[in-house]
């Protein structure tokens, strides 16, 4: 997650007064603010395929899907996250157009530099929201993607998808395929940077 972005600790109101003025999107945790990288056009493009999808099936239903810049506050927390994509049925989060609370599903969209993080102590906070059904991990690179499924006796449980199958949501009763998800996401670049040629750099 890296570093503390500020030095001295906030309140959860101290936070959305000065993240309202920031040009740069900050979680919010345990008291703390961490900057949030900025994500590369591949992160961008699934994230985007996931929204318009889940947008598009869910048209005409009570349900709304929010991408990146809309604010999570997991009940009985005063942190903040601002997830990749998420969808949320509540009539609550409808009457909010600032913060939601009750999502149902979360996507998150995987990047070598907060993987470990996403998985680990942001997944945590997730489960504690009791209107999450599914937290989803995309894999860029090896295009797997992990379901994290909510089971009847409250514990998450992992359901894999390995490159090229279809991906079960049941939370928003939604089967997707990896042409859906990968569409004009290119194959991460190995191996040194080509020659800017156009600066004439060697």
């Amino acid at each position: 997650m890296g570093h503390p972005a500020l030095k001295h600790r906030m309140t959860p109101e101290d936070y959305l007064e000065w993240e309202a003025a920031q040009m740069e999107r900050h979680d919010f945790v345990d008291g703390e603010v961490y900057a949030m990288a900025g994500a590369d056009e591949r992160h961008v493009t699934a994230s985007g395929n996931v929204y318009m999808t889940l947008r598009q099936h869910l048209a005409g239903t009570p349900c709304r899907t929010f991408m990146a810049d809309m604010k999570l506050r997991p009940a009985q927390q005063g942190n903040f996250f601002y997830p990749d994509v998420m969808v949320t049925c509540a009539e609550a989060d409808r009457a909010d157009p600032l913060v939601k609370r009750e999502p149902v599903l979360i996507v998150e969209v995987l990047s070598p530099s907060t993987a470990a993080y996403d998985r680990g102590n942001k997944f945590a906070h997730y489960r504690g929201i009791a209107a999450l059904k599914e937290v989803v991990f995309i894999d860029l690179d090896s295009r797997r993607i992990d379901v994290m499924r909510r089971g009847p006796d409250g514990l998450f449980v992992l359901h894999p998808f390995e490159r090229g199958d279809d991906v079960r949501l049941d939370s928003v009763d939604l089967t997707m395929t990896a042409d859906q998800i990968f569409a004009e996401v290119g194959e991460p670049v190995v191996g040194p940077m080509p020659p800017d040629t156009a600066s004439g750099a060697a």
